[in-house]
């Protein structure tokens, strides 16, 4: 692999304003000097904005080493000058439109930001090397561990068939690593590709079950537990996701020369996920208990008449686990942080920003 060093460097962010991006991006400009962030995003209201605009405005507090344009990765004219500006030297793609259920309503949404918003990063990081440039070191970008669609194979290997997906969203994002594996290997882009799983945290999405689930307790309404409860989710706490995106940006994977005289694609893909999947009602309930301690619900909280066992949703899969050995073995790194600490953070996060208002 070969190495890069961070400091100094400038790096293209997409989905900056996004949860992992803007963690991302805070990760980067505490642990490097002189690093450079040109931040993207569309700032789109598929969920609250609000939170969109406190993620900015910390960020925006980091000084004239952060630069935020306000734009869709689907307009061509707009990447290319991004490139043509400030000439980024690595490239971290995390702009997509996310969710699973959501897919099924607004296809178009997925397409546009997914497809041909990945595919204008990609030809940009193609010609970054015109004229004899360096160009890109190293594009990192955002897959899904929903690419594993219904596999009945546990825990779901980066060497595993990812050819059945349940949904458009993940069928954008098995694209996606296809897209970059054949421009990694016709142009040389050294890429990296990383499946999360089920990422959480403080400041997170509102879509996602741990958020929606406060919020509806909150009001006194009822949250549906999908598959009756029969459900496991390989949970991965923000700051263990941006641990490992940070320690990937850093190794690139290697140019090499094939027999046919022809670059062996410079690709990769890894897991990203806690590797020990948690059950769906064991999560409520770890969830419930740290809303009381926070001080967000009352201690005598009538948590059975809030919930509903249902079946399974369209597009959804009954578990998800990660093998990360690879992650391990290249990278030294497995996430650590567990889901009562995380939802401990994410808890006490709500109550100060959320009930403040």
């Amino acid at each position: 692999m070969a190495e890069i060093k961070l400091e100094g460097k400038t790096v293209f962010l997409t989905g900056a304003a996004g949860f992992i991006g803007a963690n991302l991006a805070k990760r980067l400009f505490k642990d490097f000097e002189n690093v450079k962030v040109i931040g993207i995003d569309n700032m789109n209201d598929y969920y609250d904005v609000r939170l969109k605009e406190e993620r900015l405005k910390e960020l925006n507090s980091c000084g004239d080493n952060f630069v935020f344009i306000k734009g869709s990765i689907a307009d061509k004219d707009l990447v290319s000058k991004i490139f043509t500006d400030y000439k980024p030297e690595v490239v971290v793609n995390l702009a997509a439109q996310a969710g699973v259920r959501y897919s099924i309503t607004n296809p178009d949404a997925y397409i546009e930001s997914n497809l041909i918003g990945f595919y204008n990063i990609l030809e940009c990081c193609r010609h970054s090397y015109d004229n004899g440039e360096k160009g890109v070191e190293h594009l990192v970008y955002a897959s899904s561990s929903s690419v594993y669609g219904s596999n009945k194979k546990v825990p779901y290997s980066t060497d595993d068939k990812v050819d059945n997906p349940v949904s458009l969203y993940a069928a954008t994002k098995k694209s996606n690593e296809l897209l970059a594996h054949a421009y990694s290997k016709l142009y040389n882009i050294p890429s990296t590709g990383l499946r999360f799983f089920t990422v959480y945290g403080p400041i997170g999405r509102p879509d996602m079950a741990y958020f929606g689930f406060t919020n509806k307790l909150l009001a006194g309404e009822t949250i549906k537990i999908f598959n009756y409860g029969n459900c496991s989710r390989d949970f991965t706490y923000v700051d263990d996701i941006t641990e490992g995106v940070v320690r990937v940006m850093k190794k690139a994977p290697d140019r090499q020369t094939g027999e046919d005289g022809l670059p062996v694609a410079p690709y990769a893909v890894y897991n990203i996920g806690g590797g020990r999947p948690e059950s769906l009602l064991d999560f409520v309930t770890i969830l419930q208990e740290e809303l009381v301690r926070a001080g967000v619900l009352p201690e005598d909280y009538d948590f059975e008449a809030h919930k509903e066992l249902v079946p399974m949703q369209p597009g959804d899969v009954p578990v998800t686990y990660a093998d990360t050995k690879a992650l391990e073995r290249d990278f030294g790194y497995k996430p650590s942080t567990t889901l009562r600490e995380g939802l401990r953070k994410f808890a006490e996060w709500y109550k100060d920003f959320c009930l403040s208002e």
